[in-house]
């Protein structure tokens, strides 16, 4: 197999496993990703990988659109593809077939079992999704105090992330410039 199909193959079965493995959304993927990409194959730096999560977040669309980004960088049209379809078809019919199975047991006590069982897992992993955006974005003191007073806005009142995000760049711009 040729070094360009051994990657793509690459590509496939990490992003598949990630995406599959990760409940609760892709922001639960988050921290298997960047052990993936950045860890284990060192196809990113942790910098890298910060500057493609925050386009996937300002991009139109779903915000982890991310991994076609991670995948051209590493293949080029045909990773963007490949990360791609690998990230969201197959959780999209295991979805698509746990929601026909769900609705067929319906009856069964076992059910909400299950939703109780998964829901710590799926917090744990948004837990360690945001652990890692964290250690990624904080690299000194000005932003930690950028971090750390936003959120305490955030829980004090009702504000729009979006007046936050212009404020905290203009505070960091206005440090660092």
């Amino acid at each position: 197999m040729s070094d360009d199909l051994a990657t793509l193959a690459q590509l496939f079965i990490d992003f598949a496993t990630t995406s599959l493995l990760a409940i609760g959304g892709g922001s639960a993927a988050l921290p298997e990703l960047h052990k993936v990409v950045v860890t284990d194959t060192h196809w990113l730096s942790d910098r890298e990988f910060k500057e493609m999560y925050s386009l996937g977040q300002i991009a139109p669309g779903p915000n982890m659109t991310m991994v076609a980004v991670i995948g051209m960088h590493v293949a080029g049209w045909a990773g963007a593809l490949v990360t791609l379809v690998a990230f969201f078809v197959p959780t999209s019919l295991l979805a698509f077939g746990a929601n026909r199975l769900w609705r067929r047991l319906e009856p069964w006590p076992w059910l909400e079992a299950i939703r109780q069982g998964l829901a710590p897992v799926a917090i744990g992993l948004l837990i360690a999704g945001v652990w890692l955006l964290a250690r990624l974005a904080v690299d000194g003191v000005p932003t930690l105090a950028i971090a750390l007073v936003a959120t305490a806005i955030l829980l004090a009142w009702r504000v729009s992330p979006l007046w936050l995000i212009v404020a905290g760049a203009s505070v960091s711009w206005l440090v660092s410039g």
